[in-house]
């Protein structure tokens, strides 16, 4: 049964001591733990819960409505503000460093941090090791900041320019930045923003290589180990390293043995190179853009809400359907292995921004944001039974999790 937040709880910690380790380490010095950060749909604010107890670590009163960006290392989520040209940095508390034999954790209360980032619209922020990209739709340029640098209060940036105002992003890799272009041969109504028609690549100082890509339509991006994927009307476009020349781009193209359809959303693998995107409304596909065949199609039951890589338990991906139901698949196999009910039917007709519930990853559980009920629901990732509830005052929607196991000192 589910074990409602409030009433006692017995949690077990598995350890894993590595034989190389120099000195033992003992079970007390051996910490886990997780947070999630979720925000509200209707007001603008962001809690920050213990994902273990329940309890609330922290209340960020933000300008306005907020989607969430969480880090590359896992320190800072980005509360990004499009409607009041804002974006407010929440310092999660979780610091996890590599050690070799072990990785130690660090942990310490969540807060805001002083200082705003402004611009014209920001949409989407991307981060790639210390670097982090703040694309402004309305604004005509992007800025580039250093984690680090932002966490000590430092809001110094290097601006590169996109062209026109448009609903684009930016993604830095390594010493050079993969930028969107807009169609400028499109007319437009004076309140609308272009359509993107392709992708360049630019060094640090915002110089053009090469020629720009065709991808019509481009949205939706994510690395998986050295490579980055963006979605287009065409196929996936890959960006690989190149050297002093800079990352090479190639179109991943659909093929006729796949439906009428594109990707505009994706997510990358971590410890295997692939990528999951959507296509269209009721399927998903796997891509692996150096296979023969590079795409692999699985069709849902309805249409899809939200999905979700895990990233320790790599082969897992978890999909929510609008009947409510979670789906576990096989990223190997490509097969649907496991599906249970964890909320009741949440419909797509409507506004894109209805309520609807959303997907994180905490350790060994999915917590899923049930706006309708009030809830953040835990599902055991295993046997996809819910194992606590979590209450949460007003309509819980976007979330994100961080967390992970290390020694404390």
């Amino acid at each position: 049964m589910p074990t409602h937040f409030g009433k006692p709880m017995q949690a077990a910690v598995a350890l894993a001591l590595t034989a190389l380790s120099p000195l033992p380490v003992l079970a007390d010095d051996h910490k886990e733990t997780w947070r999630l950060f979720v925000a509200d749909h209707a007001q603008p604010v962001v809690r920050a819960l213990d994902a273990a107890s329940g309890n609330e670590l922290g209340r960020f009163d933000l300008g306005g409505y907020a989607a969430l960006s969480l880090s590359d290392s896992g320190k800072t989520v980005f509360a990004v503000q499009g409607d009041k040209d804002t974006v407010q940095i929440i310092s999660t508390g979780i610091g996890l460093s590599d050690h070799g034999e072990h990785r130690d954790i660090e942990v310490s209360d969540p807060k805001l941090l002083d200082g705003i980032i402004t611009g014209k619209k920001p949409g989407h922020v991307v981060t790639h090791g210390d670097d982090v990209a703040v694309f402004y739709d309305r604004g005509g340029k992007t800025d580039l900041f250093q984690e680090g640098a932002l966490i000590e209060g430092k809001r110094q940036a290097a601006s590169i320019d996109t062209t026109a105002p448009h609903h684009g992003v930016a993604v830095p890799m390594g010493k050079h930045i993969l930028v969107s272009v807009p169609d400028m041969t499109t007319e437009v109504k004076p309140d609308e923003l272009p359509p993107r028609l392709g992708l360049r690549v630019v060094d640090r100082a915002g110089k053009q290589l090469g020629d720009t890509a065709t991808c019509t339509g481009l949205h939706g991006e994510a690395a998986s180990a050295r490579l980055v994927a963006f979605g287009c009307a065409e196929g996936v476009l890959v960006a690989r390293p190149g050297g002093i020349d800079g990352p090479k781009l190639e179109m991943v193209a659909y093929g006729s043995d796949l439906p009428e359809g594109k990707v505009s959303t994706l997510l990358g693998g971590r410890s295997m190179q692939f990528f999951l995107g959507n296509y269209s409304e009721d399927k998903v596909v796997l891509i692996d853009p150096d296979a023969a065949a590079p795409y692999r199609l699985i069709e849902l039951p309805t249409r899809r809400v939200d999905f979700i890589l895990d990233p320790a338990n790599v082969r897992n991906a978890y999909i929510l359907t609008e009947d409510g139901k979670l789906h576990v698949l096989d990223v190997v196999s490509g097969e649907i292995v496991r599906s249970a009910g964890v909320t009741e039917a949440y419909s797509k007709d409507g506004h894109w921004r209805d309520p609807r519930p959303r997907l994180a990853v905490a350790g060994d559980r999915i917590a899923v944001t049930d706006p309708r009920h009030s809830l953040v629901r835990m599902i055991d990732s295993q046997t996809l039974t819910e194992t606590a509830t979590i209450p949460v005052e007003g309509m819980p929607y976007a979330i994100v999790a961080v967390g992970g196991s290390g020694v404390a000192h």
